[in-house]
């Protein structure tokens, strides 16, 4: 289980660790702008963002969601929320889209000189392009840029705080004198930073959910996930206040201060920058033009141009403009969709838990009946239909997946001569007692003479009345 959270916590950090994060320019607007206390703000926002994570990674598992709205839609309870939350997600995918031009003009603008519009152009032409190929494979190829900037950030970070010498009252006087930012104070900033936060991540964070059978594996990856986000952006944060007098004013201050610790590097970090700007783009505007295009498929292509065209021409509005007015604006529509998240999770964690079970019983059985070790009884095989029956999850779908999972565990152990041609083999083992009289017999399961649908009804009558 830990192996798996430990996979889940890296694929968390990817998305959360994007182009807006490798820029520095949230940083610097959430937190460095406050000074000291910007720290404070820091250890907040990451805190309930380790929460979050934990809340959208479980949901995620707990439906086997591919998409947002097959989580959104059944915790809303009520249309109208769903359908607002619907809107603030398709809202957030154009806009980060579109800052990402901004951002791809200012990243080449201040590394190499470059005219603003020559990077936005190049970041159009790539987003339209390999949009229409297999896009998986191209960000997944991308998203082997983010081990590489953790790395640049821990080593810009970290040289910046072990060669420090602050003067700390200083430092918080400039801040307040010299970075701009539109957020009123340090806690309302932390709160806002993790609003924007949430509701960039969520689609994607209930779809790496809704790859885990295991809600507690979700959870715990979750968990990891958010405590080394914590560390990232505490590095990040108190770095960038330390070089202030150096970072501010500039649309790229990681940039800036790696370049301030060697050229070489910066010039290096640029161009990883640029590919997660790339990346980031390529996955808000895809996943946009998948939303609008449901239900009429075959216009996706228009769609997705149309709107990569849209948003390039806003983003010459400027980045820092554009970060400083829209991922406010963002936040606060990710706070509203925090609530309701939590509010789902926290009354359906009872209902989580007793999934929890379920799944690791139908685990069980599933190894039971296709290991060749073992022997698959016809209560076994009662049992595994009931269980099935009774996840929230579709009884075939989870099925299959239980026999993927199963499959690659004793395909991958070398004691067992397993072969995944048996998988769908028919060999039932019926297990026999010794012969009693009617008045003697006690059953020791209701598998051995209550039938599936009785087994069925009573649970779902157990249910009934805890919701009472």
């Amino acid at each position: 289980m830990l192996r798996t959270a430990t996979l889940i916590s890296f694929a968390f950090i990817g998305t959360l660790v994007g182009a807006g994060f490798a820029s520095g320019q949230e940083a610097m607007l959430y937190f460095s702008a406050f000074g000291t206390q910007g720290i404070w703000g820091a250890v907040l926002s990451s805190a309930l963002m380790l929460i979050a994570g934990v809340t959208l990674l479980q949901l995620g598992s707990y439906f086997r969601a591919q998409e947002h709205m097959e989580v959104l839609g059944p915790i809303s309870r009520m249309k109208i929320t769903a359908w607002i939350l619907d809107i603030a997600t398709i809202t957030t995918l154009f806009s980060i889209g579109f800052v990402m031009f901004a951002g791809a003009g200012a990243n080449l603008n201040q590394q190499f000189g470059l005219p603003v519009w020559v990077g936005a152009v190049i970041m159009l032409a790539a987003t339209i392009g390999f949009g229409m190929l297999d896009v998986d494979k191209v960000t997944g190829a991308i998203g082997a840029l983010t081990p590489f900037l953790l790395l640049f950030i821990i080593i810009g970070c970290g040289w910046t705080l072990i060669n420090a010498h602050p003067d700390w009252a200083a430092l918080n006087e400039y801040a307040a004198t010299n970075v701009d930012t539109t957020l009123p104070n340090w806690w309302i900033s932390a709160l806002n930073y993790t609003g924007l936060n949430v509701i960039c991540v969520a689609s994607m964070a209930l779809v790496i959910g809704g790859n885990e059978l295991n809600t507690r594996a979700a959870g715990l990856g979750g968990l990891f996930g958010g405590i080394g986000y914590l560390v990232m952006l505490m590095l990040l944060a108190v770095a960038l206040l330390l070089k202030i007098d150096i970072v501010e004013g500039q649309d790229m201050p990681l940039l800036t201060l790696i370049t301030d610790i060697n050229p070489t590097l910066g010039t290096i970090m640029a161009l990883i920058i640029f590919g997660m700007i790339f990346a980031t783009s390529l996955g808000m505007f895809y996943a946009l033009g998948k939303r609008l295009s449901r239900g009429r498929e075959e216009k996706f292509r228009v769609i997705y141009i149309a709107a990569c065209l849209i948003g390039f021409a806003l983003s010459f509005v400027g980045f820092q403009t554009l970060v400083s007015v829209v991922y406010p604006i963002l936040g606060y529509m990710g706070l509203v969709l925090i609530v309701v998240v939590t509010f789902g999770w926290l009354r359906g964690l009872p209902k989580l838990r007793k999934e929890e079970q379920r799944r690791n019983r139908a685990m069980e059985l599933m190894r039971v009946k296709l290991d060749p070790r073992e022997r698959f009884t016809k209560n076994d095989e009662r049992e595994l239909e009931h269980v099935t029956a009774m996840s929230v999850v579709d009884d075939e779908t989870l099925s299959e997946a239980l026999e993927e999972s199963v499959t690659q565990e004793l395909m991958a152990d070398e004691e067992v001569e397993f072969d995944p041609e048996d998988v769908g083999r028919d060999v039932v083992y019926v297990s026999y007692t010794e012969p009693v009289s009617r008045d003697e017999y006690e059953p020791d399961e209701p598998w051995n003479d209550t039938t599936i649908d009785d087994l069925i009804a009573a649970d779902e009558a157990e249910e009934a009345s805890e919701e009472r």
